[in-house]
């Protein structure tokens, strides 16, 4: 499943925007983190979340949930779903969804879930 369409600039910086919005001392605290941008969500990732359209998606251990064993881990992932963003806003708010999503996949790095993040105004 390909976009729905794409302008000219380039989605990849819509996320760099996103991040460089962010307090320094927030990302300083992704050391341990890799952001990627992908078209779609896989069709199993899909399934997983049911009939949620997915925008992106955290993988990893949260900095709360984290203890000696974390050591050596893999980095923790935060992917940006390109193809449902472009789908589902127009270009005009396109850039203000990539920086939502963004916040809101960080903040599950940092511990919270989508109860508090829907109660902060972030879900």
């Amino acid at each position: 499943m390909k976009p729905v369409y794409r302008e000219s600039w380039d989605f990849e910086q819509l996320v760099e925007r996103a991040l460089e919005g962010m307090p320094p001392e927030f990302l300083e605290l992704l050391d341990n983190v890799a952001i990627v941008v992908e078209d779609w969500p896989e069709r199993e990732t899909a399934l997983t979340y049911g009939s949620e359209t997915l925008y992106g998606l955290y993988e990893g251990v949260p900095l709360t949930e984290r203890g000696t064993r974390y050591s050596g881990s893999l980095p923790d992932k935060i992917t940006i779903f390109q193809g449902p963003l472009e789908r589902d806003f127009p270009p005009e708010q396109l850039e203000e969804q990539v920086r939502i999503t963004v916040v809101h996949e960080i903040a599950h790095h940092f511990g919270f879930d989508d109860d508090q993040l829907d109660h902060l105004g972030w879900g």
